[in-house]
């Protein structure tokens, strides 16, 4: 495969940031691969190198494979992520794929945790260790917010507020926007901050990052990844859940309690409200069986 580790980096972007399953990260192995070949037989060397006009060779190539219409939509959405993923990166500067159209599969909804599953996973870290008290700050932040993987390990210090319980998120484009974070969550980071970033943190910067790791580093991606998984499972929680997945328990239990879906929009970064609007079929689901079960009639 051409750029492998390129290929490698943004299958672990999926993982990390996106949540996605073992299984649709194979999936998109595969569709990369396939295209890496094809670019290959192409004399095209690197991904960077591809020109729109490519693409139509490369689906009249799955198509005499016998591939399905549905199958070849599916690789063209794995490209169309990849190349936003190489801008995003800045690995180049003009998307070939902006111009190519794709079918509209079906939304997937996304993971969402119960209250109760939530609640023991804020519990389930330990409050007389020093990376206990770290994790729970970490978890009750992430979902009292809503704020990616990405966002949560770049946060510092001076982005909080809590005197007033907001915080200050940094997300796709470099975008800023004020998010507030709730009582438990600015108890939980009041305590860490005094108790143990002191304590972790080894280099003095003018803006130093709000978690560390026990080294006293800056907090990798992967690395909030782990711990959200070690206390999923601690809290008995089987599904395959990720970081992303408090962030989407978080804007669905928002408006199961009643938000408008344009402060939902706000808190999360969408810069559009259709990408907010997947939350509203999760919640239909909440209205109707709040419907059955208290309609007279139902």
């Amino acid at each position: 495969m051409i750029d492998e580790p390129l290929v490698e980096s943004f299958l672990n972007y999926l993982i990390v940031e996106c949540g996605l399953s073992e299984n649709t990260i194979k999936g998109y192995k595969g569709d990369l691969h396939n295209f890496s070949n094809y670019l290959q037989d192409a004399n095209v060397k690197h991904f960077q190198d591809l020109h729109a006009k490519m693409i139509v060779g490369f689906i009249e190539s799955e198509k005499q494979r016998g591939l399905t219409e549905n199958s070849i939509s599916r690789c063209l959405v794995t490209i169309k992520m990849f190349y936003k993923y190489l801008v995003m990166e800045g690995k180049i500067s003009v998307n070939p794929m902006s111009s190519v159209s794709t079918l509209k599969l079906r939304k997937h909804l996304p993971e969402v945790l119960h209250y109760n599953a939530i609640e023991q996973m804020l519990q389930a870290p330990d409050g007389n260790d020093k990376l206990g008290i770290r994790d729970k700050a970490m978890l009750e932040l992430m979902y009292a917010t809503g704020a990616r993987v990405s966002e949560v390990a770049s946060i510092k210090v001076s982005w909080i507020n809590l005197d007033y319980g907001f915080i200050r998120c940094q997300g796709k484009g470099s975008k800023q926007r004020i998010v507030p974070m709730g009582s438990e969550a600015a108890k939980a980071i009041k305590r860490y901050l005094q108790e143990v970033r002191p304590v972790l943190s080894k280099i003095e910067n003018d803006e130093p990052i709000l978690f560390l790791s026990r080294t006293g580093k800056k907090l990798r991606r992967e690395n909030i990844w782990s711990i959200v998984k070690k206390y999923a499972m601690k809290a008995g929680i089987r599904s395959n859940i990720s970081p992303h997945t408090l962030r989407h328990s978080f804007a669905t239990h928002l408006l199961e309690g009643g938000a408008d879906l344009r402060s939902v929009q706000e808190m999360l970064g969408h810069s559009n409200i259709s990408t907010t609007q997947i939350y509203t079929h999760i919640d239909r689901k909440h209205l109707k069986s709040t419907h059955q079960k208290f309609h007279p009639r139902a």
